[in-house]
């Protein structure tokens, strides 16, 4: 019995090394599984780093077809849209309108820059009183230049000149601008590309299309006419013309925006040519425009005025 027992224990002691071992090995690989298993561990499987813990908020694995992997990544944030301009008054369009003879027009943004108008808004006519404006600016601008301040009675004259259209103290005025030598600073400054002047014919006989109407009236309304001493002093007067002169564009507005738009408008016979040469100048808040109209002299005056107003009405966006 005794032999047994101690056969028994020599048995024993030859197995209990290998089981441990085998012990260990099994629970040596299961640790190491369990460390490939567990997020942010240095033997964290690729699989396991791919897509996470099924249960963490952070993980990008799939929970359905319609998720996105980068809808999970911090997003940077959206440009805010740049702000839109509101639309002129004006919708550019082709007129086929019931008026006789030639017509033109022009509105240009004073906001960008940009010009629209009729195909032959590159066409000229002859300005008639519509170059006061620039006869009265280009008078204002230089005085200031030379450090003088007109007289109170110079400033009355400039007043009926815009106001009443004047034309003895029109002509006054040229002379004191150099005549032709004024027009040359017109085309010039205001960077005109249609106009032309008329050698020794007088202001009345200046060349200028509709398109470079609008550019003289927005050089008007930077300051480049009349210089930053008497702009806004010049635009008042433009928005007080009265009597015969006060037609066209801005009659095509309603009342209350009538009053805050600048004009000077132009009208004559031509018996050399046997036509009225109708010009309209407005000035808005937004924008300038010029209007022109030829047609024959034998149809008066109130024809090409109304005509004018007619034009721009057909321009207006619906609502303005």
């Amino acid at each position: 019995m005794a032999g047994n027992r101690r056969g028994e224990r020599r048995n024993g002691g030859e197995a209990s090394p290998i089981r441990l071992i085998a012990v260990a090995v099994i629970l040596i690989g299961l640790v190491l599984v369990s460390l490939r298993l567990l997020p942010g561990s240095p033997f964290e499987s690729s699989a396991a780093a791919k897509w996470g813990d099924a249960g963490s908020g952070t993980s990008d694995r799939p929970t359905g077809a319609g998720t996105d992997r980068s809808a999970r990544q911090p997003s940077s944030p959206s440009p805010s849209p740049s702000p839109s301009l509101e639309p002129l008054p004006f919708v550019a369009k082709n007129l086929d309108l019931d008026i006789k003879g030639w017509y033109s027009w022009s509105v240009l943004d004073r906001r960008t820059g940009k010009i629209i108008g009729s195909k032959n808004m590159g066409e000229t006519s002859t300005t008639a009183s519509m170059i006061k404006a620039w006869i009265v600016a280009d008078y204002l601008r230089r005085a200031a230049d030379a450090g003088q301040t007109p007289s109170d009675a110079k400033l009355a004259d400039a007043t009926r000149i815009i106001r009443d259209s004047d034309n003895t103290r029109a002509e006054q005025f040229y002379n004191q601008v150099d005549r032709d030598a004024s027009i040359k600073r017109l085309i010039s400054m205001c960077k005109l590309t249609d106009s032309s002047v008329a050698p020794d014919r007088g202001w009345s006989r200046t060349a200028l299309s509709p398109r470079d109407t609008a550019r003289m009236g927005n050089c008007i309304v930077t300051g480049t006419a009349a210089g930053p001493k008497w702009t806004k002093w010049l635009l008042n007067e433009m928005k007080l013309v009265r009597g015969a002169g006060d037609f066209g564009i801005r009659k095509a507005f309603p009342a209350a925006e009538q009053k805050k738009i600048a004009i000077k408008n132009g009208w004559i016979d031509r018996t050399r040519e046997q036509e009225m040469h109708i010009n309209c100048l407005a000035i808005g808040d937004t924008w300038t425009m010029g209007v022109m109209v030829k047609y024959p002299i034998n149809m008066g005056y109130d024809y090409g005025m109304k005509n004018c107003e007619k034009i721009t009405e057909a321009l207006l966006r619906p609502g303005t």
